[in-house]
C-alpha cells in the first residue's frame, strides 16, 4: 500500500479492518459455515424422504419456502444497513481511541479530556444505536421462521387428515411426515438464527475487500537497474508534484548534486523541503519530470535497491520496544555488536548508554518514554551511521539536541559525510554554513541557490532568513 493511503486514513481505522473485520469473517468461517453446510445437507436428505412418503404433502410443505424468503429478504434489507454502519463506526471508535492513547500527554496538557470524551460518545452512540437496531431486526428472524414452520404443521395436519379419510395415506405416514416437516424447518430456523452473524460478516467482508481493492503502489520495473557501486550524484529535472492533482506544491524543481556534496535545503515551514526527500526515496511518485540517481531515473530501480542507497534521520525519532542494541542494529540487521558500539561512539551516544542500568541491553518501553527526546534522536543518528549509506538524508536531525551535543554531532556528521552525498534539512541555519550548496525553497520552488557566503552577499531571501535568527535588540 502506498504511504498516501496511510497518510489519509487513521491508524485505528486500518487496524480495525485488519483485526475486528477479519476476525468476524474468521469466526464465521470456523463456526457458522459448518452449521450452514450441515443444515443444507439435512434439508436435502429430509426432502427426499418426504417425497418418498407423499409428493402432494411435500409440495404443499414447500409452499412455505417462498413465504420464508419474502420475510427474510425484508428483514435483511432493513438490517444490513445497520450492520454496515456498526462495522464502520467500530472503526471510527477504534481510530479515536488509538489516536487519544498515542497522544494522551498532549491531550491532557491542553485539557482535552472533555472534548475527547464528547467525540468518543458521539461515535459510540451511533455505534450503539446501529448495533441494537441490527441485532433486534436480525433477532426477529427466528420467531418469524418458527411461526411459518408451525403454519406448515397446520397445513400438513389438515391435508393429511383429509387424505387419511379418503384412504390415500395412513395415519402412521402422516405422523412420520410431521416429524420430517419438523426436521425440514429446523435447519431453516437455525440458518435464520445465525443470520445476524452472517449479516455482520457480510458488512465486515465488504470493508475488508474495500481495503484490498485500494490502489496499490505503482508496480516495480520488470528489469531494475543494479549498480555495482553508487557514486551519489542526484539530479532533479523539472519536478512537479502535489499530494492531490488539483493542488501542485512543487513546481519546476531543478537541481544538480555532484557525488560527495553536502546539500542543505532551507526555507520557511511548508516550503516543500521534507516533500522533496519523500520524492527522492519514492515514498511518493512525482506528477511529472524526473529524478536521477547516478544518471538513472529512480523509477528504473526497485524500491528496495533505491532505499538501500540512503540513510535517513527524521525529525520524529522512531524506536521500538526492544533493547537499545537492537534499535541501533535496525540500520543494518547483520551488523555485529562491535559495529553497533562503534556507530554509537561516532554518534557520541556510547557514554550515555553505558550510564543506563542495563547499558546496551536496556529495553525501551512501548513509546520509548524511558529515554529523553534528545537521546532518542542520538540513537537514530547512530542507526544511520551503522547503515553506512552512500547518500545521507538528515531531516532536522539535531532539532531535539542541546547546543553542546549538537556541536559534537556536527563533528561526527562531518566525518560521516566525507565522500558521501548528504541532504540536510535545517531550520537552524548556523548548522549548514559549511554546506557545498544551499537550496533555498519557498512555495515549492528554488528561489536561490549557492554557498552560505554567496547567498549572504546577495542580500536576498536567504539573507533575511539567516539574519532573522541572529537579530539583536538594542538596549536604550
Amino acid at each position: 500500500m502506498p504511504l498516501r493511503y496511510f497518510d489519509g486514513t487513521t491508524h485505528g481505522e486500518v487496524l480495525s479492518r485488519i483485526t475486528n473485520d477479519v476476525d468476524t469473517i474468521n469466526q464465521t468461517l470456523n463456526q457458522s459455515m459448518t452449521q450452514i453446510v450441515t443444515s443444507v445437507v439435512t434439508m436435502i436428505g429430509v426432502l427426499v424422504m418426504m417425497f418418498s412418503i407423499s409428493w402432494l404433502l411435500t409440495v404443499v410443505t414447500l409452499i412455505i419456502l417462498p413465504l420464508s424468503v419474502v420475510f427474510i429478504s425484508i428483514i435483511v434489507k432493513n438490517s444490513q444497513k445497520y450492520f454496515k454502519q456498526q462495522q464502520e463506526y467500530l472503526g471510527h471508535v477504534n481510530g479515536h481511541v488509538e489516536e487519544m492513547y498515542g497522544s494522551h500527554v498532549v491531550m491532557k496538557a491542553f485539557n482535552g479530556e472533555q472534548r475527547s470524551v464528547e467525540k468518543f460518545d458521539q461515535s459510540n452512540n451511533v455505534l450503539y444505536k446501529a448495533a441494537w437496531k441490527s441485532q433486534f431486526l436480525s433477532g426477529m428472524m427466528m420467531p418469524i421462521m418458527t411461526f411459518i414452520g408451525n403454519l406448515g404443521y397446520v397445513v400438513v395436519c389438515i391435508l393429511g387428515g383429509y387424505l387419511a379419510v379418503r384412504n390415500a395415506i395412513t395415519v402412521g405416514d402422516i405422523q412420520a411426515f410431521i416429524q420430517y416437516v419438523r426436521s425440514f424447518t429446523q435447519p431453516i430456523t437455525q440458518i435464520a438464527n445465525i443470520s445476524n452473524t452472517l449479516q455482520q460478516t457480510a458488512a465486515a467482508a465488504e470493508r475488508v475487500f474495500e481495503f484490498l481493492n485500494e490502489a496499490e503502489e505503482n508496480p516495480e520495473t520488470t528489469k531494475p537497474v543494479k549498480l555495482t557501486t553508487v557514486q551519489g550524484s542526484v539530479e532533479f529535472k523539472d519536478v512537479h508534484f502535489g499530494y492531490s492533482p488539483e493542488k501542485i506544491i512543487i513546481n519546476d524543481f531543478c537541481a544538480t548534486v555532484k557525488p560527495g556534496q553536502k546539500i542543505a535545503i532551507v526555507g520557511p515551514t511548508g516550503a516543500g523541503k521534507t516533500t522533496m526527500v519523500k520524492l527522492l526515496m519514492r515514498f511518493y511518485d512525482i506528477n511529472s519530470g524526473s529524478i536521477l540517481v547516478d544518471g538513472h531515473n529512480i523509477k528504473e530501480f526497485s524500491r528496495q535497491d533505491l532505499r538501500q542507497m540512503f540513510g535517513m534521520v527524521l525529525q520524529d525519532a522512531w524506536l521500538y520496544n526492544t533493547t537499545i542494541m537492537e534499535n541501533i542494529r535496525y540500520g543494518r540487521l547483520d551488523a555485529s555488536d562491535e559495529d553497533v558500539i562503534s556507530a554509537a561512539k561516532i554518534a557520541y551516544v556510547d557514554h550515555f548508554i553505558r550510564t543506563l542500568p542495563d547499558g546496551y541491553n536496556m529495553v525501551l518501553d512501548e513509546e520509548a518514554s524511558n529515554v529523553s527526546q534528545g537521546q532518542k534522536q542520538l540513537l537514530t543518528i547512530a542507526r544511520a551511521i551503522l547503515a553506512d549509506p552512500r547518500i545521507l538524508i538528515l531531516d532536522e536531525a539535531t532539532s531535539s539536541v542541546d547546543t553542546r551535543t549538537e556541536v559534537l554531532i556536527q563533528k561526527a556528521m562531518d566525518n560521516l559525510m566525507k565522500n558521501r552525498t548528504s541532504f540536510i534539512i535545517a531550520h537552524r541555519l548556523s548548522t549548514i554554513r559549511n554546506a557545498d550548496l544551499i537550496l533555498v525553497m519557498n512555495n515549492g520552488d528554488i528561489v536561490e541557490q549557492g554557498t552560505h557566503k554567496e547567498l549572504l552577499a546577495r542580500n536576498g531571501f536567504y539573507s533575511s532568513l539567516y539574519n532573522s535568527q541572529f537579530e539583536t535588540t538594542e538596549v536604550f
